[in-house]
This record gives C-alpha cells, structure tokens and sequence, in this order.
C-alpha cells in the first residue's frame, strides 16, 4: 500500500476550510463537481492554458471564446482532447456541447460569461481595451475575474476590483505572472511583521527604449511570439507596467521616474534596494523596481527590513547576511502555467491572489520612441510609436501623463519629440474605447475616495 493510499481523506461533501487547494482540488474531482473555467482568448497564453488546465484535477476547461474558433480546436488537441470541442453560437449549444462533456467555442465573450456552465473567467485577450470588456462583462454577470491583463489593471483595476466586491465577486491578477509572484514574498514578509522596502523583478531581456518590431521579427519567430509582445518586454514596457501593478496592490511608488534598473546582482539586492544614507540607492523605502542583472530573472524579490538583534542573529546563523536589510527571491515564475491556480482559489476559497487598492499609487505614463506629429494615431503598446514609463501617482498626476492603457488610438494634438513624456495635452484617448469611458468612472471613484478622506 502507498503511502498516499493511506493519507486520511476528508468525505465528499465535506468544507474547504482548512484544506489546502491541492486537497479542496482533489475533493472536487471525487465530487464531480470540477471548477468550470471560461476562457477568453487562444493565442499563446491562453493554449498555455488549455494544455495546463489538462494536467490538472478538480478544474477543466468549460468553454473558450475567440475570434478564430479554430484556435480553440488546436489548443484541445495539444491538451490531448483533439475533435472533443463544439462550436456553438447560442446557449442551447452551449448547454449542448457541455453535457456531452465536451469544450464548446465560440466567438462571444458575452455567451460564456453568462452561462450557468461557467464558474469563473480568465482573461487572455492581451489587450487593454479587451480585457476591459471581458472584465465588466464578467462582473456583470456575478462571474469571478482572473485578469492576466495587466495593462488593463493598471489602469481600471481598481475600479474593477471595487466593483467585483460590490457584485460578491473575486478580481484578481493571474498567478504565474511576475506581479502575483512577487506579492507572495510580500505578503510572507508583512505577515511576519516586517516593513518591505523594495519589491520587484530581473528583467529577463536586453534594456532597449528604442526597439521596434521590425528589428526583432526572427527572434520573435524563434521563440514563437509576436514581435509586438517581445518589444513590449524588450523596451521596458512591460517591466513599467508590471511594477507598477505591484506597486498599486501594496501602496508602493517607483522611487524615482522611470525606476533605478541597476545591475543588482541576486545575492546583493538588499545592498541596491536600500536607503543612501546606508549604502543604497533609494530616498524612500516602499518602492518598486527591477534589476538589468544577470541572474535575476526570471526571478521575484523582496527586500525586508529586520532589525531586531535576535532576528537578525537567527537570520545571520541561517547565512542570510548581517542585516538589516535582507533580500528574499524566488527564482521562477511559471507565467500562464500558473493561472489555473487563481481560478480555482478564487471559485473554492473566494480569495484573490493580486488586486490593486481602491486608490492606486503609482501610474505608467508613455515616451516618445520617435518624434511624434500632431494628427497621427497612436499604435499599440510594444510598438513604433512610445514605451512604458513608470511614474507615482503624484507626478503622473503633476504632468498630466496620457496612461499607458488609453494610449492606443489616442490621437496626437500637437507634436512630442522622441524621449518627451506624452501628456493628456499632447493626445486625445479615443472616446470610442470602453476603457476610456471606465477609466473616466475610476476617476470619479478616486476623487470621491480621496475628498471623503481629506473632510
């Protein structure tokens, strides 16, 4: 007999509480009675999904929606499940396609966030405006929300957190991402007691504000991406956004605009990330940042101050340095291979693993790739047109910077020179875009917020 033959298990039934997810997990698939995961998107992350969601108990993929359905086919035949998916148009096909316990498709977001099939939807769209639209059509229908839109949550999430809470609902970033892993060292150090002063990530590419797509076409091809997305991560873009996203769920600000981005190596963050008057680079402690050195990536880090002579005396004999700043890593995230996690905490545990204040903190802002002129139309993140930049509310707020997330489509009214900040001045968001619309109410929101507490 095995050991795991012999391990107590809980009764059918029985309540989650106490149980870890693996074991709620378990107890569900003995139930019958998997997480039923609606899933928005087929590209490369959410394929990711499809296949990891197969290698999985307790949870299975209900339905996928996405402009090509054909997608949908060959993301299940990589999971092993080839010719088991239905496409369908209306819920009596959908409702069909579940009974025979097959994955149904389709193109409409608004079907299967709906559907009694559905117990939770994650977000995989890429795209801010989508994901904005996938979110609050998911709110509306009391569905719980895993957004591995980040670029969305900077800059409505708090918005849409507020209003999931309202509809009894969980909002939460996708766990696997750099964000979401990077709050579980946070939360570990604040749960101990101590002050975190710097959080953050080792970017995992070359540092290059100028790329563009067209430069990186075979590589992106090599590594089987979009030479947009790759951009996105190569000219600091996504490095803006992610910290920033962390930096809104903890109250944190980019130290400085833009960030240090040193070359930190892993075992001397602490000595990077800490204040000047004691070596470091930082004027104020509760920042985000990333370090450009080798090594780190694909790692998280936390730097916590311990100050306490015992402590740091245990913490010295566990060869963790003299203090009293110490840096704790994780060595990996798992990007979308994790996201399932957060689904299923979130429909068996109500909790989310990552979610923005009700007042963030920190904002991405855009500069300039190349000089832009009055009358052009902004592109996407990731392409030709600017780059990410990170700044603390305050100063997004001082020089009116036009946020990242509004960016595509805006419409230039005056001419900006390479390497300028893009301001609210300079570009006019599309008044088109759902997400322009919410991020008018998130704004509203705050400003209610914030003169209630300065009354």
């Amino acid at each position: 007999m095995t050991m795991a033959a012999i391990q107590p298990q809980p009764p059918l039934g029985a309540p989650v509480a106490g149980l870890s997810l693996a074991e709620a997990l378990e107890l569900r698939a003995r139930a019958g009675k998997p997480v039923r995961v609606g899933l928005i998107g087929a590209g490369q992350m959410g394929t990711d999904i499809v296949v990891q969601i197969s290698q999985m108990t307790g949870i299975e993929i209900a339905a996928v929606a996405d402009i090509a359905p054909d997608r949908v086919s060959e993301a299940a035949a990589l999971a092993g499940r080839k010719g088991d998916v239905d496409t369908v148009a209306d819920e009596a096909g959908l409702d069909s396609a579940r009974r025979k316990g097959r994955i149904a498709a389709t193109t409409s977001l608004d079907l299967i966030c709906r559907s009694p099939h559905v117990d939770v939807i994650i977000d995989a769209t890429g795209n801010p405006e989508a994901g904005s639209r996938v979110a609050l059509t998911a709110i509306a229908a009391r569905k719980h929300i895993v957004m591995m839109n980040v670029e969305a949550d900077i800059t409505i999430g708090s918005y849409l957190a507020v209003e999931a809470a309202k509809a009894g609902v969980v909002y939460t970033l996708g766990a696997g991402d750099e964000p979401a892993a990077a709050m579980e060292l946070i939360n570990f150090v604040r749960a101990m007691g101590y002050p975190v002063v710097a959080a953050g990530k080792g970017k995992n590419n070359p540092f290059r504000i100028d790329a563009v797509p067209a430069d990186y076409v075979e590589e992106a091809t090599r590594r089987n991406m979009n030479p947009r997305m790759l951009v996105e991560f190569v000219d600091g873009s996504k490095t803006m956004v992610e910290m920033v996203a962390i930096a809104n769920a903890c109250g944190f600000v980019p130290d400085i605009p833009g960030m240090h981005g040193p070359a930190a190596p892993k075992d001397e963050l602490q000595n990077y990330f800490c204040p000047k008057e004691e070596g470091g680079l930082l004027s104020q402690k509760g920042v985000v940042d990333f370090s450009v050195a080798k090594g780190v990536a694909p790692g998280v880090f936390a730097v916590a101050e311990m100050r306490h002579p015992r402590v740091r005396e245990r913490m010295s004999d566990l060869h963790l340095g003299p203090g009293p700043y110490y840096s704790f890593f994780r060595p990996y995230h798992l990007t979308s291979l994790e996201v399932p996690l957060s689904a299923a905490a979130a429909v068996i545990f109500n909790q989310s693993h990552m979610r923005p204040l009700p007042v963030p903190t920190s904002e991405v802002g855009c500069v300039a790739k190349r000089d832009l002129a009055a009358g052009e139309t902004l592109d996407a993140i990731g392409e030709y047109g600017y780059r990410g930049f990170a700044l603390s509310r305050a100063d997004a707020q001082a020089r009116k910077a036009l946020p990242i997330g509004l960016a595509q489509g805006a419409t230039m009214t005056r001419p900006v020179r390479k390497g300028e900040l893009i301001t609210l001045a300079d570009a006019t968001p599309d008044e088109r875009l759902k997400i322009v619309e919410v991020r008018r109410a998130q704004d509203a929101m705050i400003a209610a917020l914030t003169s209630g507490a300065h009354s």
